[in-house]
């Protein structure tokens, strides 16, 4: 069974911090690049991160650039997403996504995507 179960969600106070891990099983992410989503009540879904199969190349949203950082330990079959710098606007529910490239557009492309945590940002 293909699945990727996200975890590290939780409450923090803005300018604290969390990491996110997302565990495959069923398939290897080294073959796979890892997308960070997120979405908030009433907001369309954002894509925060990417990293591709190798974990070479990263790219991020201009919202999270410089606070978040995105990385992937294919010996543990895990990617990870640290957050640092949380702000309100952070708060959303996260979910990540695999897929052979750091393109998602179509649902053909995904390999699996997890239920998702949520992280809430509030003082």
């Amino acid at each position: 069974q293909l699945q990727l179960v996200e975890s590290g969600g939780g409450s923090v106070q803005p300018g604290g911090s969390l990491r996110l891990s997302c565990a495959a099983s069923g398939f290897s992410l080294e073959y796979y690049a890892v997308g960070w989503f997120r979405q908030a009540p009433g907001k369309e879904r954002e894509e925060v991160s990417c990293i591709t199969s190798s974990g070479g190349h990263t790219n991020y949203a201009g919202s999270v650039k410089g606070r978040f950082t995105i990385s992937k330990d294919n010996a543990k079959n895990t990617a990870y997403l640290q957050m640092n710098s949380l702000k309100p606007e952070d708060t959303a529910v996260y979910f990540c996504v695999a897929a052979p490239f750091c393109v998602f557009d179509s649902e053909s492309r995904i390999k699996s995507r997890g239920q998702g945590t949520q992280v809430t940002v509030s003082s």
